[in-house]
């Protein structure tokens, strides 16, 4: 038996990827920008349900393009979700602003609206980066109306939420801009990429600008603004709409992977499975369960004991608050009166194994390595 890894991509088995590359190759088409993008743009939009898209190299492109569009400079504040991985605030600091980080709330590990409200007492911000973390959507309707009472812009980091959705929305279409990611662990994948969708044309028009070099409309290259080469290659972008194909059938089986979780750990009392209660719809990308505070069996045996058996697992994101390039910037907690949720969730999560490939005995494996610690 090979190795078991947390999530790793997973072709079609009708072989729609090979189909649309096909076609970038015979009609020659090896390059960034090409009708596979164009196409990728448009089925993307059609199925979350917006009006304009650009495809890029990766979902940290997004956020950055997304964050210049909001007018981001320097020294501008922007609010951003501290549970969650780099990519989601490094974009700020390319653009030299200056990132505060706002816990989680108990329920969805997302941002709280809570501690939300008491950086907007202490901050002007320019923009706020809600993370959906894990696939499951953040309380929308609540961070919305504190933004919006504020005026100030939402760019959704939906990298790792591509098909969940929240009050009859896809996740990424409740803000000014939206961003997914198409990596390799993601739940369909480009081998890297990312899109950055938004009802504003003239907003993406901006971003794809910027994105291919910026390159003035001159006969001869002429730049009048700093560019960045972040347009999605034509050969990737088919791989993407391949993908999209199967989103549903990845949807489905996430949600699988995570209910043999929950079956199997339930007469357990020192593990709890991260779900939402009353939840529309969750992408599940991936599963991740919280061991009891005070249980003898800590994550990292959890860990320790998959990698001996060639499974991987991991902790849950260490906070950003936390992280010694970005210790030094505010943080606001959820509750003031106790350690922050952010930090609790880090301290107790694990991400199991969680890809599509997994077999029943692969499952069965993982499941029966971890009752054997409690």
């Amino acid at each position: 038996m090979g190795k078991i890894y947390l999530a790793s991509p997973h072709m079609s088995d009708e072989g729609y990827e090979k189909q649309f590359v096909k076609e970038a190759f015979e009609t020659n088409w090896i390059a960034p920008l090409g009708e596979n993008v164009n196409n990728f743009e448009k089925e993307v939009c059609a199925y979350v349900g917006i009006k304009n898209a650009a495809a890029l190299t990766s979902g940290t492109a997004g956020i950055h393009l997304g964050l210049k569009a909001l007018g981001m400079q320097k020294e501008d504040v922007v609010f951003c979700s501290s549970l969650t991985f780099s990519a989601s605030c490094n974009p700020i600091l390319y653009e030299n602003a200056t990132p505060v980080f706002i816990d989680s709330e108990p329920e969805t590990w997302n941002m709280s609206p809570q501690a939300l409200e008491k950086a907007f007492e202490n901050y002007s911000p320019k923009a706020v980066i809600v993370v959906h973390l894990y696939g499951h959507a953040a309380k929308m309707d609540e961070i919305m109306e504190i933004c919006n009472r504020h005026q100030v812009p939402v760019l959704e980091d939906a990298a790792e939420s591509l098909g969940t959705t929240y009050q009859g929305k896809f996740t990424g279409t409740f803000g000014k801009y939206g961003v997914f990611s198409f990596n390799g662990n993601k739940i369909i994948t480009t081998s890297g990429g990312g899109m950055v969708v938004s009802d504003d044309e003239k907003g993406i028009e901006k971003i794809r600008f910027w994105a291919t070099q910026s390159r003035d409309q001159a006969r001869y290259y002429q730049h009048s603004e700093i560019g960045y080469n972040y347009r999605m290659s034509n050969v990737l972008a088919g791989i993407g709409r391949g993908q999209l194909k199967v989103l549903e059938t990845r949807i489905a089986q996430k949600n699988a992977i995570f209910r043999t979780y929950r079956k199997a750990f339930e007469d357990i009392p020192e593990i709890q499975m991260h779900e939402i209660k009353n939840e529309e719809r969750t992408n599940n990308w991936l599963s991740v369960m919280t061991v009891k505070e005070g249980s003898k069996v800590k994550p990292m045996d959890i860990i320790e004991a998959l990698e001996k058996e060639d499974i991987e697992a991991r902790l849950v994101w260490k906070p950003m608050h936390l992280q010694p390039i970005f210790e030094k910037y505010d943080f606001f907690k959820h509750d003031e009166g106790r350690k922050s949720i952010a930090e609790d969730i880090f301290n107790r999560g694990v991400c199991l194994p969680s890809d599509t490939k997994n077999t029943k005995e692969d499952m069965d494996n993982i499941i029966q390595i971890i009752k054997n610690l409690f």
